[in-house]
């Protein structure tokens, strides 16, 4: 992969020789981030797919609020255990040491501070870190809040794994969200298919892009973007 800066001096990254991530390289890329030794949430949906890229010796414990500490990768074939899943009802390995406990328990770790990070869809994220995550606000639409309002204020730090835009074109990045706040200023860093990028007080900052030039990005997005 050939990585070139936007100009001289910026910080931005740009991948310009491929296109988009997919979604097990948008997953790759976030297990690269995330420290040796932490307590994480995956969050259901897309997020679950980063167990998969954890390196073994990194010491990494996933925490489900269903109620288990040192959940492995999805389990396949003769490894599903029906009584052995994670919050989206999916089939999960255990690695040695794994612990069970009450649901209450688990959601005291959530909302105690006791996990070092956590990675949530999004419908939106807005410039200064707000998430939306749990309804769209269509009268049609189903509510599905789970414990991520838990996760946004508890966890010692957030991150978002999306697409950057909708099926329609249109962007989840945005000024301000307008579907229904999950937390307020929460997300720290925001990982898409089309970059990585970190919301802030004044604006968003720009890590990496793929597929994409922060040029064309500016042309697109309807936010500050700060290089």
């Amino acid at each position: 992969m050939t990585a070139t800066n936007t100009t001289p001096g910026t910080g931005a990254v740009e991948h310009t020789d491929r296109g988009p991530l997919t979604t097990d390289e948008l997953a790759a890329r976030i297990a690269r981030d995330i420290a040796p030794g932490s307590y994480v949430n995956l969050g259901i949906g897309q997020p679950t797919r980063i167990a998969e890229h954890l390196p073994p010796d990194a010491g990494i414990v996933l925490h489900t609020e269903n109620g288990m500490l040192g959940m492995g990768p999805a389990a396949a074939e003769d490894e599903i255990d029906p009584d052995l899943t994670n919050a989206g009802k999916v089939p999960v390995t255990e690695l040695p040491g794994a612990a069970y406990f009450h649901h209450a328990d688990s959601f005291a770790m959530m909302r105690g501070g006791h996990l070092d990070v956590c990675v949530l869809g999004a419908f939106e994220v807005s410039v200064h870190g707000d998430l939306a995550n749990w309804h769209t606000g269509d009268p049609d639409a189903i509510p599905a809040v789970g414990g991520a309002m838990d996760l946004a204020v508890g966890a010692r730090e957030v991150l978002v794994m999306m697409r950057l835009f909708t099926r329609d074109g249109a962007a989840k990045l945005v000024p301000v969200c307008t579907c229904p706040l999950t937390g307020s200023g929460c997300v720290s860093r925001v990982y898409t298919d089309y970059g990585v990028f970190a919301p802030g007080p004044d604006g968003v900052r720009v890590l990496e892009t793929y597929g994409i030039t922060v040029a064309e990005l500016r042309r697109r997005l309807a936010v500050d973007l700060i290089e």
